[in-house]
């Protein structure tokens, strides 16, 4: 349960219109806190925020793809008259797959951008406030896809390691200003945005997560960060963050491949 004292009045998640995003919505509805969504598409985004009213939140919608050079400033001049004790960064995605050397260099630089450039801007203009009220939280919502290289997710990859280490650091940063920061590690998990990608979630073995689990896991250990593995990964994370890189990355090789119906 999220305290509405510590993390309130109001949440913002980016990427809130669906999978656990929208799970993240409804929940911290239930919690009593006062909710901005953001994402690209308005009708998903409109059905989520219909839940949440109905829940007893009050809810802004801001429309708006992450990618426009505007959309930060989109965003702050929407909430500027609004407390947000809560940021919850749910918008990264793998928005190119294919290989580096083939890919657009422009398509890698959008998985930047959605990533870490955007995240880095949202989380420094509303974590200064919290800082300075000595109360917030910021979860980032990772993927265990940062803890080895991956063929056809070379910047997703990346861009996830990345992230883990910005959050343990902002972690250190903020830890004597009241303010708990979490990389929330995903693994595959059952989400509108996964199913439409057509990953295989029939691969043996595969461990896969429901996302209101995984919202759920997430707020419940926000003030156990700066890091904490969703669903039944915490094996594959220790596996992935091992000394024998070669044997890690050929190993997961195998299984991401078969996920992804990409050639081994």
């Amino acid at each position: 349960m999220a305290d509405r004292s510590r993390y309130g009045p109001w949440a913002l998640i980016a990427g809130g219109s669906e999978g656990v995003g929208a799970e993240f919505a409804k929940q911290l509805a239930g919690d009593g806190l006062d909710l901005v969504l953001i994402a690209r598409k308005p009708e998903p985004l409109a059905d989520t925020a219909a839940r949440c009213r109905e829940i007893g939140a009050q809810v802004r919608t801001v429309a708006v793809d992450l990618l426009d050079p505007q959309a930060v400033a989109h965003i702050t001049e929407e909430t500027a008259d609004v407390e947000v004790g809560l940021l919850i960064y749910n918008a990264g995605a793998n928005t190119c797959r294919e290989l580096f050397l083939d890919a657009d260099l422009a398509a890698i630089g959008r998985v930047i951008d959605l990533n870490v450039t955007r995240m880095l801007a949202l989380v420094q203009h509303f974590a200064r406030p919290m800082r300075q009220r000595r109360r917030g939280g910021i979860i980032l919502v990772g993927s265990i896809a940062g803890t080895y290289g991956s063929m056809q997710q070379s910047a997703y990859s990346g861009v996830k390691a990345f992230g883990r280490l910005f959050a343990e650091s902002l972690w250190l940063e903020l830890r004597d200003h009241n303010v708990d920061v979490l990389d929330l590690m995903l693994g595959v998990t059952r989400t509108p945005a996964m199913e439409r990608a057509g990953l295989n979630f029939d691969v043996p073995g595969l461990s896969v997560s429901d996302p209101a689990d995984v919202a759920r896991e997430g707020l419940a250990n926000l003030a156990n960060g700066p890091v904490f593995v969703a669903g039944d990964n915490a094996a594959a994370v220790r596996w992935g963050s091992g000394a024998d890189r070669a044997a890690i990355v050929l190993g997961a090789h195998q299984r991401v491949q078969a996920l992804i119906g990409g050639s081994t």
